[in-house]
């Protein structure tokens, strides 16, 4: 499904395969940008291949009621891409067989997909130890059908992890949309009410910082400790842990980033802080991402720039999970956002 159009200074990147062959291209005005395969190869890491796999990370759908300036997968109220209860049987089937011990729902925002309840209580009942839904927190106050999420949460002891730009309201708004920060912080006081984030309750409730401009995140101990001081302090507002992830160069961000005139320079800071102790760890070695309409992928990232796996097996109807545990994890430019620095996954740093 293509993305919106996107053409900055003439470039046409409305379509995955356009916005893979623009990060490919690597010709800017100081020299060519150095290959990703030919850093890792330098470690011997080349080709990239999977560990066993731990996490299942669906995407329920593109349809989000926000429109955030940094999202990686074009989420908003106009996308009408969801996942069919066709699609959902064919995963609670890979669920009930996986050896992956996580399962990751994501969007979007996956609550608003409508049969969000029933594939959390079906796939709630396939012994996943850790079931992970990614919540933008306004979800919870955009209709009274969502008011109970805190409490549906807590019934099946779903780990949530919540996106949060900053912990004041200027940053966050800007990054997201006017209101979004009080609305946020009103959601997380209702999960915390609940019991999230609580000592012995056993409900983990965390954040995820992505910057708000062309930039890396900072430590991301130090940021957690910002964080939880000035959102106790400030709104009794409790949490278990931050998660710093670097924003990689597609989609919207891609688009900020070429109309900010900002390209070069921020591609330029992730190969000069590229680390190759993070590509030990990086998050498409363990984890498998299906999206909306069951195609594989090595990560979501990869699933926005349509890099399907590099397997026989690549629509979820097929899955064989030693097959794919033979693949070779497919690479490109924008891959140097996952090892910059300490490393960036969906769980936070790597390295």
């Amino acid at each position: 499904m293509p993305l919106k159009s996107l053409k900055v200074r003439g470039d046409d990147l409305s379509s995955p395969v356009k916005q893979l062959e623009f990060l490919s291209n690597g010709i800017f005005k100081d020299g060519e940008l150095p290959r990703f395969k030919d850093k890792i190869a330098e470690s011997n890491k080349l080709p990239l291949k999977p560990k066993k796999l731990e996490i299942l990370q669906l995407n329920l759908g593109y349809m989000c009621n926000q429109v955030c300036s940094h999202c990686h997968v074009d989420a908003g109220p106009d996308r009408k891409e969801i996942m069919t209860v066709d699609t959902m049987q064919q995963c609670l089937e890979v669920i009930k067989t996986t050896g992956a011990h996580t399962l990751d729902l994501t969007g979007g925002a996956p609550e608003m997909n409508p049969n969000f309840r029933w594939f959390v209580e079906e796939a709630s009942k396939a012994g996943i130890k850790d079931f992970i839904v990614r919540s933008n927190l306004t979800i919870i106050l955009a209709n009274k059908k969502f008011h109970d999420l805190p409490n549906f949460f807590k019934k099946h002891n779903v780990h949530v992890i919540s996106s949060l730009p900053f912990y004041k309201k200027e940053k966050t708004d800007k990054q997201r949309g006017s209101g979004v920060f009080d609305k946020s912080i009103k959601a997380l006081q209702m999960l915390n009410k609940v019991g999230y984030a609580q000592e012995g309750t056993g409900l983990k409730l965390d954040l995820v910082y992505n910057p708000s401009g062309a930039f890396l995140p900072t430590n991301q101990q130090a940021m957690e400790r910002n964080f939880k001081t000035a959102l106790k302090k400030d709104f009794d507002i409790d949490f278990n842990s931050l998660f710093a992830i670097t924003n990689l160069p597609i989609s919207r961000f891609l688009e900020f980033l070429i109309a900010s005139e900002n390209y070069e320079d921020y591609m330029y800071a992730l190969v000069e802080a590229y680390n190759p102790a993070a590509v030990e760890n990086v998050m498409c070695t363990n984890t498998i991402s299906i999206s909306w309409d069951g195609w594989l992928y090595d990560c979501d990232f990869n699933q926005m720039l349509d890099l399907k796996v590099n397997s026989k097996v690549k629509h979820i109807s097929d899955y064989n999970e030693d097959l794919l545990n033979n693949r070779e994890i497919l690479i490109s430019q924008h891959c140097y956002g996952c090892t910059a620095g300490a490393g960036s996954s969906c769980q936070g740093t790597v390295a």
